[in-house]
């Protein structure tokens, strides 16, 4: 699965030349930086970035989108590295798995189911904003839909073996349904928004170095002057995207 990831990144890298766009633009921005970044200055940005930008998604805001998020995030970061842990330290017979790390399996599963679904059928841009019904399927998806399909058939099929049904066809089917759709999760990362995983933390660094060293990525600085978006933004709350 991580070679899957690997090359599914790096086939994204090339196709699209992001990777290129990214370092072009930050040798361009350098150029018209007004002022030199020092070792510890760089580094604080650098924690600052990861500990608050990307740990806790502050982009978006406070509200909804942004608690979804962080409930699918760290969620699925609890069942990837408890699976992990499972596979490869716990996995022989003679092994006695710590009865924590499947506690810790079982809430990032649910977690992700839960920040996944809500994501899906209450925030999406498409349904929210665009009238959209939540049922309308684009490439795009398959990210979201195989990190809540994995977590899904992960639980019911954990769920089915606590039953003990004597070795019926229930849980197997659960156990081919959750391979399958980690295999559509990891395998389709050509064609869905895994890799953005990737970019979106580079991209957030970027940004932040931009602005200490004063380059802006090109852009103008902010203006003083006071915010008017007329008497139509007390009517109604933002969500025209």
């Amino acid at each position: 699965m991580a070679l899957l990831v690997i090359i599914g990144t790096l086939v994204d890298i090339i196709h699209k030349k992001n990777v290129k766009y990214f370092f072009e633009n930050a040798k361009k921005a350098k150029k018209s930086a007004t002022r030199e970044i020092g070792t510890g200055e760089r580094f604080s940005i650098i924690a600052k970035t990861v500990v608050y930008d990307i740990g806790t998604t502050s982009e978006l805001g406070a509200g909804k989108r942004r608690a979804a998020h962080l409930l699918g995030m760290y969620g699925t970061i609890l069942f990837w590295v408890a699976s992990v842990v499972m596979i490869f330290c716990y996995s022989s017979s003679s092994s006695t798995t710590p009865v924590a790390w499947p506690i810790i399996w079982h809430i990032g599963a649910l977690m992700t189911v839960l920040g996944g679904c809500w994501f899906w059928f209450f925030l999406r841009v498409d349904v929210y904003s665009e009238a959209q019904p939540w049922y309308r399927i684009i490439k795009a998806d398959l990210f979201v839909l195989a990190l809540i399909a994995t977590s899904l058939f992960g639980l019911i099929w954990s769920y089915l073996q606590f039953l003990n049904l004597n070795d019926r066809w229930d849980d197997k089917v659960f156990l081919v349904l959750y391979i399958f759709s980690n295999l559509a999760l990891f395998g389709g990362v050509y064609w869905s928004k895994f890799a953005h995983m990737f970019y979106k933390p580079g991209a957030a660094l970027q940004k932040n170095l931009a602005e200490a060293d004063g380059s802006r990525d090109n852009l103008p600085p902010e203006s003083d002057a006071p915010e008017k978006f007329g008497l139509g933004i007390k009517r109604e709350a933002p969500k025209h995207y």
